[in-house]
This record gives structure tokens, C-alpha cells and sequence, in this order.
């Protein structure tokens, strides 16, 4: 029979090491910093790229740069996106919109024949409540149909649709290009979700937000309580890496807006050198000379 003395060597080794690792890490936490996990810690972004004179060769990692909290980060991969896309048009159902029903049921009507193969829709309107008028389909007919079912009535609870939409509708479809089309002016009146809060779940689920603005019911008067719809609209497209269209040419926003998802969307990787426990940091992502990229600006805690 063997000894047994190398074997406790050979624990005790193990133990001093798994020791002086949680030394470590409890010193880093102490720190407000999270260590490097690796593959584990990465993030992945979805980011709009083309080039200037939309000549159709792709665009490589070798051409863009992301900036975390301001420092460089090293990218990981940087990949086309041509996989099929969820979109939900989120329509302004309530009774002080300056677009009647028809020119609603319009800009909706242009996405359903603007889609592509594998693409599907889901129609919701929203007043006080968030309520579907179309279940995901890629049908065109069925959707033209549906429109029907478009009102208008009550305030717009747009901050809690929006997160109903992503806590119902979005979220349980990890891993797929997720996008939200707001068809409103960017008017909420009586959400108990705030305009930050909404914003920083749409950044954390990497769900990108397009506008069809419509002309502000409000003519720019100043609240207290939330910012000014215009300043919403934009806000919902900067942060997140979308893009802002009028409700007067909505072939032309469809047509845009299923052309890029298609054709210019990427996901980006990288691991974050050093990464603030528990705090949202600043993302930007830059292109060479002659390329447009578009991404959302924070990036949320983990």
C-alpha cells in the first residue's frame, strides 16, 4: 500500500491556492471592481455599420473601434447579422394623437409587406393599456385585417408598454435580433415605469428601438415629471442604436428600417478590461473614416 503523505501534500497544495484565489477576489469586489471573467464576462452588442458609398462589402472588426466607460476595448469577433428579426410596431392608440386612425393603420400596414423571409410581427396598441392587436405572424394579410382594431381613447401609458412589450413579448426570445418600432409622438401621461428606467431594460436586453414620429400633441410645453416627447423619441433611438422616421412617409421608414435590420445589422464581442461593479457605463462604437455605425450608448450592469 502506498503512503499516504504525498496525497495531503498535494491537498494542502490545492487548498493554499483556492485560498489565496478568494483573497483575491474578495479584494477586487472591496475595490468596486469586477475581475476579468473571461468568456464568461463578455459582451455582445448589436450594432447598425455601412458604408458611406453602400457598396456592399462587409465590415470587419479591423474597421471599427468600442470604447467602455472611454478606454479601448479589444473586440472579440464583429460578425454580420443577416438572421431573421422579431419586431413589434407599438402603435399610440390614445385619443390626443395628432394621426387619425387611417394614417396609423398605414404606417403598420407598410412594415407587413416590408419584411423579410423568416421575419415576423407583433401589432400591439397601447392607452392605458398595452393590448395586442396582431400575434407574431409574417402573414400580410392577416395583418392588413387586424388593423381594424386600431382606436383611439385614454392617455398614453407609452414607458409601461414599452416595458410590457420586452417583459411579455421580447424577452423570452433571447439570442434573436429583437427590435421595437414606436408609431407616436413620445407623449406619456401616467406610467408608473419612468423614461430612465425603460430605457436602461430596453439597453440591458440589447433591444433596439426605431421611431415613426408623429408631430407633438404637447407644441414642445415643458413637464416636470417626464421630459418632452420629442426629447423621449430621440432618446429611445440614441440609447439604443436606432433610427427616427415621420409617420408622413412610413413606406419609407419600413422600407428602411426591415432593409438595415437585414442587410447592415452586427453583433460585436468584447471582454471589458475593468468593469465597475454593479454601475451602467458608457459604449461607443466608432468606424473608420467612410463608415456610419450606429449601437446603443450604455451599456448596464451585468
Amino acid at each position: 500500500m502506498r503512503s499516504s503523505t504525498p496525497l495531503r501534500q498535494q491537498t494542502f497544495l490545492l487548498l493554499t491556492v483556492f485560498a489565496i484565489a478568494l483573497l483575491s477576489v474578495s479584494i477586487l469586489a472591496q475595490s468596486g471592481v469586477r475581475p476579468n471573467a473571461g468568456s464568461s464576462g463578455g459582451v455582445m452588442v448589436g450594432v447598425v455599420a455601412r458604408r458611406d458609398d453602400n457598396k456592399p462589402m462587409p465590415i470587419t472588426s479591423k474597421e471599427v473601434s468600442v470604447y467602455d466607460n472611454g478606454i479601448e476595448q479589444m473586440i472579440r469577433n464583429f460578425t454580420p447579422d443577416p438572421s431573421p428579426s422579431r419586431i413589434v410596431l407599438l402603435v399610440d392608440n390614445s385619443l390626443t394623437l395628432r394621426a387619425d386612425i387611417e394614417k396609423l393603420e398605414q404606417a403598420a400596414r407598410e412594415f407587413a409587406y416590408e419584411i423579410y423571409e423568416g421575419d415576423k410581427l407583433l401589432i400591439v396598441g397601447y392607452d392605458e393599456q398595452a393590448e395586442i392587436v396582431s400575434d407574431w405572424t409574417d402573414d400580410a394579410k392577416a395583418i392588413e385585417s387586424s388593423l381594424k382594431l386600431f382606436r383611439k381613447k385614454g392617455q398614453p401609458h407609452l414607458f409601461d408598454a414599452i416595458r410590457a412589450v420586452v417583459v411579455e413579448a421580447l424577452r423570452p426570445l433571447q439570442n434573436q435580433k429583437r427590435i421595437i418600432v414606436v408609431i407616436s409622438d413620445g407623449l406619456d401621461r401616467g406610467s408608473k415605469a419612468t423614461f430612465e428606467q425603460t430605457l436602461a431594460e430596453l439597453q440591458a436586453e440589447n433591444i433596439m428601438v426605431y421611431a415613426v414620429q408623429a408631430v407633438d400633441r404637447t407644441r414642445g410645453a415643458i413637464r416636470r415629471d417626464v421630459p418632452k416627447p420629442k426629447v423621449v423619441i430621440d432618446k429611445l433611438a440614441e440609447g439604443t442604436g436606432g433610427q427616427i422616421f415621420s409617420i408622413e412617409e412610413p413606406a419609407v421608414a419600413a422600407k428602411a428600417i426591415c432593409d438595415e435590420l437585414r442587410q447592415n445589422r452586427y453583433v460585436l464581442s468584447y471582454v471589458p478590461s475593468s468593469a465597475p461593479f454593479g454601475q451602467a457605463r458608457s459604449l461607443l462604437v466608432l468606424g473608420n473614416q467612410g463608415i456610419t455605425v450606429r449601437s446603443k450608448s450604455m451599456q448596464q450592469p451585468n
